[in-house]
């Protein structure tokens, strides 16, 4: 979807690029794609069991300095390699639709075009010779009867 149609009171159409639609800076994530994997809090990765405290300043300073470090190297990180990495990204996938548009579609189309010829070659050959082999061998052994007894 490109394009979408928009219609104004004159009935002129209007068409709005999906590319420039405006982003939400708030809710990053709407899709919740990175919900239980990168959510990860200080309570998560560092914890001290009863019986096993350091002091309560240290316990203080160490929770600000994960928590600190954390979000400034995430920061850093994003502002350093966000662009060329989404650019990459962006390329990726780009090259693996144009894949799938161009080259994997028309091939599965083409293999099942062949392959309802090559069924219907295959299911005349089996109801012409294979058909009446079976059902001969069918009225040969509809007379069998088979009796079982127990003898001591």
């Amino acid at each position: 979807m490109a394009d979408q149609y928009q219609y104004n009171t004159n009935e002129e159409k209007i068409v709005k690029d999906s590319h420039t639609k405006e982003i939400d800076l708030i809710n990053r994530d709407p899709k919740q794609i990175n919900e239980d994997v990168v959510k990860v809090e200080f309570e998560d990765v560092i914890a001290e069991p009863d019986g096993t405290h350091s002091l309560d300043g240290v316990w203080k300073l160490s929770y600000t300095t994960f928590t600190v470090s954390k979000y400034w190297c995430y920061r850093i990180l994003s502002a350093v390699f966000g662009i060329p990495v989404a650019l990459l990204w962006g390329f990726l996938f780009a090259c693996i639709s144009f894949c799938h548009i161009w080259a994997v579609v028309p091939c599965i189309k083409s293999c099942l075009i062949e392959s309802q010829c090559i069924s219907r070659i295959y299911s005349l050959c089996i109801q012409t010779f294979c058909d009446p082999f079976f059902e001969a061998l069918g009225k040969i052994f509809s007379s069998v009867r088979v009796a079982l007894r127990k003898e001591v």
